[in-house]
């Protein structure tokens, strides 16, 4: 991570989780990180606390309702107007509704296509079109994807969260594609978590408490800060290596037969899937 330091990035969806955890640790690693949330109060918190921790690094937190592209667009020119621009880009909004494919609401899905698909794919070209304004060849572009964007959960509930997750998956490989014909070294990765332990659950189902609480007490979960270790693994990869996929599950998660089995196989003829979690190595083009 040394080359990093004092390096810009941007972490959608920073105030909680996995997003929270992403942020502490880049500030950590001496990044100056921008955290963006519709609430910012805990981001705010969260700058506290590296600060009083003697982080090397820095956290600005932004209020931005990922939704809405002219937000987007203005905290990009803000990031641009603070730091010059964005090195680093993590797309980690991400937010699911009980809608089911024949009974949903049209509401629920546009919300969930508009953050899940829209916003980060807004956030993807903002952010690759500031690195290259300014000729940074090295940066990287990182989607925390899920699980689900790999095999369908068995879930009206959840298909079209699935759908939404799955766009994430093909967003990713298309955006590594278009960056190897524009012929730079910028980096794209995908990072698909298995259940992690965090407050989504409990905004999902916030109608069902029990049944969310359910949802962590079934297996023995991840950890926000699992998925911030593979992040920044990820990033402290050579620049001669480019990590595409990196699929995360608990060993539990996998023991228990929560995860379809005949899926983790047939998909770690890609991934290379590795127990607790895995990751793809493929030099750069």
């Amino acid at each position: 991570m040394e080359r990093w330091k004092g390096r810009v990035a941007l972490v959608t969806g920073a105030s909680v989780g996995i997003g929270a955890a992403v942020t502490r640790a880049l500030v950590q690693q001496g990044m100056r990180v921008v955290g963006c949330a519709r609430n910012v109060d805990k981001i705010e918190k969260l700058a506290a606390e590296c600060q009083s921790a003697g982080y090397t690094g820095t956290l600005v937190p932004y209020k931005c309702d990922l939704s809405n592209e002219e937000e987007i667009l203005s905290m990009f020119s803000a990031i641009k107007t603070l730091h010059k621009g964005v090195d680093v880009c993590i797309n980690n909004a991400g937010l699911a509704h009980n809608e089911p494919l024949l009974s949903g609401k049209t509401e629920g899905w546009r919300n969930m296509i508009d953050v899940n698909i829209l916003a980060l794919s807004i956030c993807t070209r903002e952010a690759y079109k500031s690195m290259k304004e300014r000729n940074v060849d090295d940066g990287h572009i990182i989607n925390i994807n899920s699980m689900a964007g790999h095999r369908l959960v068995p879930s009206a509930d959840e298909h079209f969260y699935c759908a939404t997750k799955f766009a994430v998956t093909a967003l990713t490989e298309g955006l590594r594609q278009e960056l190897r014909e524009e012929k730079t070294h910028i980096k794209a990765t995908c990072i698909s978590p298995g259940i992690v332990e965090t407050e989504f659950a409990f905004r999902h189902h916030n109608s069902d408490p029990e049944k969310a609480a359910a949802v962590y007490e079934s297996i023995k979960c991840l950890k926000a800060e699992d998925v911030a270790s593979a992040v920044t693994f990820v990033l402290s990869t050579p620049p001669h290596v480019q990590v595409r996929f990196s699929v995360i599950c608990s060993y539990f998660d996998l023991e228990s037969g929560k995860v379809n089995s005949s899926h983790i196989f047939n998909y770690s003829i890609m991934c290379m899937l590795i127990i607790p979690y895995s990751v793809r190595l493929e030099m750069c083009r």
